[in-house]
């Protein structure tokens, strides 16, 4: 018995509107609706309620048979009930299928588990309360903010109550070992799931590459790819940001009709099936336990925190950050506690990335900034005016 399980990251941050030093006591309003609101309506209408229509239709042509799972970040709920609701309207319509599972997730989309165990754990609380409130459903299963894991991470999430969680498969984690098998902690029995990057990659990235030797990728090759592991595993982990359907893959690729395909070619070979992460959790028993030794991310080539973390105006920013925590959540101010958190959101972070060549095209691609010390710069002025202005808390105190 083998299986697919495919899983969908959907997420937009909160962007920043231009904010000069001579916004900095003046002004204290951060968030950029205009252009949120844009990109929401943007990509609802490339993806999201396309892609939407053609999972319920895939739902419904096989009988059940077909089955995803969507990480949704609590802000990206926000921002689909706040300007585009027809959107959470069509994954209300595919939770009632009982063929879709939404994970747990930070619900601002940070990087809290490293600095501040506190606020991860509230973040993952309040988006499980949302995720049950629209959808119905209390999460199990986790995904941390751009799949981070550690050993440590691992434990805390245990903690938590949840019995399994996403993480990348990395190289130099797994050396001889396979992410078509499941494992598990080494110091308790949280199960891991560990994404297959090379068959992830190839819908996400290189599909519509005309110089990849694949090129073009149809959905009966990419089955057989799938369908190689026999012998070798058990279950082809596909973990992928939903916007590769429509927004990173434009529907002009073909990347709607290689998915209306795919599953027939899948469920063709007898055998194999289509799971939740959860149904992978029942069914699939880990082979051993395995230990993270670093903290691993699906990001660039060295699937690390540097994407996010690997340079000095990075870690000055998120050390200044979570350096207002605790007297954020003291102030018991609702509103100031949502502004702090949404500057949180892991994006604020990567637009700083200051890494070249082809690590160096994606950031440039996702970021609204002219380079990264702009972002570096307005994210300043924005945290500078947080703390003196509306926290009144001075660098001298």
């Amino acid at each position: 018995m083998h299986g697919v399980c495919f899983y969908f990251q959907v997420h937009q941050p909160y962007r920043l509107k231009p904010y000069s030093y001579f916004d900095i006591g003046n002004e204290h309003t951060y968030l950029d609706d205009d252009a949120n609101g844009t990109i929401m309506r943007k990509v609802a209408r490339k993806c999201y309620l396309p892609a939407n229509r053609k999972m319920l239709e895939l739902i419904k042509r096989h009988k059940g048979t077909f089955k995803i799972a969507y990480s949704i970040s609590g802000i990206t709920i926000e921002q689909m009930k706040q300007f585009e609701p027809e959107v959470l309207e069509s994954f209300v319509a595919l939770a009632k299928t009982g063929c879709v599972e939404f994970l747990g997730e930070t619900y601002y989309h940070s990087l809290a588990v490293l600095k501040d165990e506190e606020e991860f754990r509230l973040q993952v609380e309040a988006h499980s309360q949302l995720i049950e409130k629209y959808f119905g459903q209390r999460p199990t299963v986790f995904r941390n903010t751009e799949l981070i894991y550690s050993d440590r991470i691992g434990q805390v999430v245990w903690d938590m109550g949840f019995k399994a969680m996403l993480a990348e498969g990395a190289d130099d984690i797994l050396e001889w070992r396979s992410p078509t098998f499941t494992y598990h902690h080494p110091e308790n029995d949280l199960v891991l799931l560990l994404k297959n990057y090379r068959l992830s990659d190839d819908i996400a990235f290189r599909f519509s590459n005309r110089e990849w030797d694949a090129f073009p990728l149809h959905a009966d090759t990419f089955a057989n790819w799938c369908h190689g592991i026999s012998g070798n595993g058990h279950v082809v982990n596909l973990f992928m940001d939903y916007e590769t359907f429509g927004e990173h893959q434009w529907e002009n690729t073909g990347i709607f009709q290689f998915l209306d395909a795919l599953p027939k070619f899948i469920l063709a070979r007898e055998g194999w099936h289509f799971w939740t992460p959860s149904e992978v959790v029942a069914k699939v028993p880990p082979v051993a336990p395995l230990s993270y030794g670093r903290t691993v991310s699906w990001a660039d080539q060295e699937r690390d925190l540097t994407a996010w973390l690997g340079n000095h105006m990075q870690e000055d920013a998120i050390d200044e950050l979570y350096s207002l925590g605790q007297d954020v959540r003291a102030r018991n101010n609702p509103a100031m506690l949502r502004l702090w958190r949404c500057l949180q959101t892991s994006d604020h972070l990567y637009y700083m990335c200051t890494k070249f060549f082809a690590d160096g095209d994606v950031h440039a691609y996702f970021s609204p900034y002219h380079n990264p010390y702009d972002a570096y710069i307005n994210y300043k002025n924005v945290l500078r005016d947080l703390r003196e202005n509306v926290l009144e808390i001075h660098a001298d105190s």
